[in-house]
């Protein structure tokens, strides 16, 4: 539950531990996710298709908690959720811009919920967080905003056309700690869709470079706005953050 935005409504879970987590001591880092439904099962999947992200950590053996959020599915509760800012988009509105409060709730309810109960490396170095469209905005926004917390973002097709100066503006003014990664992309076929999201991703990279952020940005060749996409992606984005 998220009493601070849906009252008593429930939202599941996700919660992915490492293959030798029963077996081991060790205590590990954590990856926060977006739209948890999408990122591990197709069954529970928005369109029928998740991330797959559960057989790809199986395929490395990796060492990494992921920790993933169902989204709100109440009418254009997600968008006003994984929005940072009130902005004007259509045909939705104007949205409430709740990511704040979406985000003191994750790093300040959550997080200590599951350091508590797991064997997790809860430092900033040890905690990352990645998400994909209002998700990946709002992977950007919790990197930037919530940096003393997370020190590694993986932002994929994110939707940095909407309110786009308010979002550099953020990157611009932010005290942030020199370590600081993340990782961004665009499907190629994606720009087709959204006049302003070359500018915008364009904008968007050059301040996180003008603020000396480690970011890799990238084009995708032929990607699209679809899970089987960003799934491609996990292998590449992994590598690039040091995950």
């Amino acid at each position: 539950k998220i009493p601070q935005l849906t009252g008593n409504i429930e939202r599941r879970l996700y919660i992915r531990l490492p293959e030798n987590y029963d077996y081991s001591d060790q205590h590990y880092p954590v990856l926060y996710m977006f739209d948890g439904h999408n990122v591990f099962f197709d069954s529970d999947a928005t369109y029928g298709k998740s991330w797959g992200m559960g057989e790809y950590l199986d395929s490395v053996d990796s060492e990494l908690i992921v920790v993933a959020v169902e989204c709100n599915h109440e009418g254009y509760g997600r968008l006003h959720e994984y929005s940072p800012y009130a902005v004007r988009v259509r045909p939705e509105g104007m949205l409430r811009g709740l990511g704040g409060v979406y985000m003191d709730w994750l790093t300040e309810t959550l997080k200590p919920l599951i350091d508590r109960t797991l064997r997790t490396l809860p430092d900033r170095t040890h905690t990352y967080i990645a998400g994909s469209s209002m998700g990946g905005l709002m992977s950007l926004f919790a990197v930037i905003q919530y940096n003393h917390i997370f020190s590694k973002a993986a932002a994929l097709s994110p939707s940095i056309y909407f309110g786009t100066n308010k979002l550099t503006e953020m990157i611009r003014l932010k005290e942030l700690y020199k370590d600081t990664d993340v990782y961004m992309d665009y499907g190629s076929e994606e720009f087709h869709g959204h006049k302003n999201a070359a500018a915008a991703f364009k904008k968007v990279f050059s301040v996180l470079m003008d603020r000396q952020v480690r970011v890799c940005a990238r084009v995708v060749p032929g990607g699209t706005h679809c899970e089987a996409s960003w799934e491609r992606q996990i292998p590449i984005f992994m590598k690039c953050l040091g995950i």
